[in-house]
């Protein structure tokens, strides 16, 4: 079997590392890959943006399944250009994939669904928008309608900062197209988690629930970024509590979108708030998330690909999926200034040593320079680490990272100890 990985960051090098676990996958691509991906499949000069060329590789090498890990190449249609063309893909449609790529067809859907999420409103003028902050100067969250690679939702906590954001997103374009509109929405309390699941547009199976970090300083402060870190399980989702998320979200969603002739088979990804009144959905994503990804799919037991084939084939109920004991817990080493601007370049040190076991080091942003290995994004490494207890496997992940070095190196000294705490 011939398996294409899309995409190539940490959570492609996850994929890879996972899909090779399959006895019967004996060839891995990734376009375009990393460095730490080179070594375990081979990479391929094309972006995940480029469909066409994307398309003429899987026709021209026979690829049996093609996966997509970001969700650009998804909310663009890629799916469906596949698979007009024959080809075999594991994602969700364009017309699914909305989920993600429009934050206010999102809560639209949601609030048609009665699934639980935050009070909000949508706007597509920035006076109508200005207008509504005038009457509500509370705490508010501002929301860059399309996509922003995890960086377009901003936490206001007075009048002043929502109508700062509100320009940012509406005036000054920072976000680019994704701030065409912009949704306005309640600010919400409690522990933020996530959900992932996979589904055929019926039957769904659920993967360990995790919890991301996306500030980029300790204590969750400072502006947000793709994610620093990553463990699962959380214990902040009891087996009671996971229960009503299924049948109060994930559920309700596969049903919905169904309905709305929108039927999702891939990933979907529910990012939730734990509040005093249970979940509520923070938003979805139609792929799997990174950092998350580093964690999950490690704890998992079950094949990934056996299950990708069953979601093509509809046969997801065929499918018994299980997560191993224990914990994992992953650090992100990301460039000096990153969300901000930030130098590529810069050599990385301690790769090349033999790690403990349950130690992995999934690139991101990575390549070859010579013989060295260099940084090349602003998040470069994903360290993950697995243990019989998140205490145990977050002394091994910082034990791990303290072996690897590169000029202006940050990481977060915090990942998950709060939970601890």
């Amino acid at each position: 079997m011939k398996v294409l990985v899309v995409g190539g960051g940490g959570r492609e090098h996850t994929i890879v590392w996972k899909v090779k676990q399959n006895p019967q996958v004996n060839k891995i691509y990734c376009a375009p890959g990393n460095a730490g991906i080179a070594g375990e499949a081979e990479c391929v000069d094309i972006s995940a943006a480029d469909t066409k060329k994307l398309i003429n590789f899987t026709s021209k090498n026979k690829i049996d399944m093609t996966i997509v890990g970001p969700e650009v190449p998804l909310v663009n249609g890629i799916v469906d250009d596949f698979e007009e063309n024959g080809l075999p893909i594991f994602g969700p449609s364009q017309r699914a994939a909305e989920l993600e790529g429009s934050k206010a067809f999102c809560k639209d859907f949601m609030h048609k669904y009665d699934i639980p999420t935050a009070q909000y409103r949508v706007f597509e003028r920035f006076e109508k928008a200005k207008s509504f902050l005038d009457e509500n100067k509370g705490p508010m969250v501002v929301k860059a309608d399309g996509l922003a690679a995890g960086k377009g939702v901003l936490i206001c906590r007075n009048y002043d900062e929502a109508l700062n954001a509100v320009d940012k997103v509406m005036n000054k374009r920072e976000f680019g197209d994704a701030g065409s509109k912009v949704v306005l929405e309640e600010m919400m309390t409690g522990d933020e988690v996530s959900v992932l699941a996979l589904t055929d547009g019926e039957n769904i199976v659920y993967m360990v629930p995790s919890q991301d970090h996306k500030r980029i300083f300790d204590n969750d402060e400072g502006p947000n970024t793709g994610g620093m870190g990553a463990y699962a399980p959380t214990p902040h989702i009891s087996g009671e509590m996971m229960d009503d998320i299924k049948k109060k979200i994930i559920e309700p969603t596969v049903k919905g979108m169904a309905l709305e002739d929108r039927p999702y088979r891939g990933v979907l990804y529910a990012g939730l708030m734990i509040t005093k009144d249970g979940p509520k959905v923070l938003e979805y994503n139609c792929r799997f998330g990174d950092p998350e990804t580093q964690v999950i799919l490690p704890m998992a037991e079950s094949d990934l690909i056996e299950a990708i084939i069953a979601v093509r084939d509809n046969k997801l109920d065929q499918i018994d999926w299980k997560n191993r004991e224990g914990a994992a817990v992953c650090v992100v080493l990301a460039s000096g200034g990153y969300p901000g601007p930030y130098e590529k370049g810069k050599k990385i040190h301690g790769l090349d040593r033999v790690w403990d076991e349950d130690v992995y080091v999934f690139h991101a942003g990575t390549k070859k320079a010579g013989n060295d290995i260099v940084t090349n994004g602003g998040r470069v490494l994903g360290v993950t680490a697995l243990d019989s207890t998140i205490a145990r496997a977050t002394s091994k992940v910082y034990k791990s990272v303290s072996l690897i070095a590169f000029d202006g190196a940050y990481y977060r000294k915090d990942i998950a100890h709060r939970v601890l705490r």
